[in-house]
Order: C-alpha cells, then sequence, then structure tokens
C-alpha cells in the first residue's frame, strides 16, 4: 500500500500520521508496515535537542496505526467520521534501543484475539533488523460522541 492507500485506511493527518508504507498485509493475521523517520517531525526540537530520540509513545502510536490499518482490511471496511479507533490497553510495553532521525522503523503487527468489538494484537517495531520496541495492544472501534 502506498500513501495514497494508506490515506483511505487512516483518518490521521500531519503531523500524527505515522505509516508512510505497508510492504505487507494479510487480512485477519499480519501486517508490515514502514514508518521513515526525519528530522523534520515536529517532536524532534523538543524531545532531547542534542540528541534527538522518538518517544517511545509515538513509536507504540506507529503500531497502532499499523494495527487499525490490519484491522479495517480484515473487516473490509474504511473508517468513517462515525467511528474512532480507540486504545483499550497496552501491554508489556518495552523498549530496548532508541530510534533517531535517519531510522527506518520496521513495524510488524499480528492480530492475537478479535472478540466483541476488542482487538489483541501482538506488536515488534524494529530498525536495522534490532528490536527498538515490542508490545501488546488493544483497541477498540466505537461510535464517535
Amino acid at each position: 500500500m502506498d500513501i495514497h492507500e494508506i490515506l483511505d485506511y487512516l483518518p490521521h493527518r500531519y503531523p500524527i500520521l505515522m505509516i508512510d508504507r505497508v510492504l505487507e498485509l494479510i487480512p485477519g493475521e499480519r501486517i508490515r508496515a514502514v514508518k521513515n523517520v526525519t528530522i523534520n517531525e515536529p517532536v524532534f526540537p523538543g524531545h532531547y535537542p542534542h540528541h534527538p530520540v522518538m518517544p517511545g509513545v509515538l513509536v507504540v502510536e506507529t503500531m497502532a496505526q499499523a494495527a487499525a490499518i490490519l484491522s479495517f482490511k480484515t473487516m473490509n471496511a474504511k473508517p468513517s467520521d462515525d467511528t474512532v479507533y480507540y486504545f483499550a490497553g497496552i501491554d508489556g510495553a518495552r523498549f530496548r534501543r532508541p530510534v533517531m532521525p535517519g531510522d527506518q522503523l520496521i513495524l510488524d503487527v499480528s492480530i492475537k484475539t478479535a472478540k466483541r468489538g476488542i482487538w489483541k494484537y501482538a506488536g515488534v517495531a524494529r530498525v536495522d533488523g534490532q528490536v527498538a520496541a515490542e508490545a501488546e495492544l488493544l483497541c477498540t472501534l466505537r461510535a464517535a460522541e
């Protein structure tokens, strides 16, 4: 999936849209996506200006956006103005190495379960083959209020 199709499956826009490309997607199973980390992102002037590091919360958000694309593709649906895809939980988040400008974050997210509107995923973010972060994510699709 290129950026044009990604924009159809995620409601996010600059500066919070994180997914640049989807390399592989098997509906109902897994997704592999890419986030190119650049110094031009608005967080870097304030997050350790002399040693810029991508905040861990944004690495997890990037995994969640990949998970959202996987969910919508699995449901054969697209997001609408009537619904919002929320985090319901983050378990076991671990950060193994810093993610810095110039890195390419490769995200592997797989569906563990999907019951009663709650989706559980296993996510791993890698840079140059090294695990940068991992977490279990819980997300749910709810009516917008």
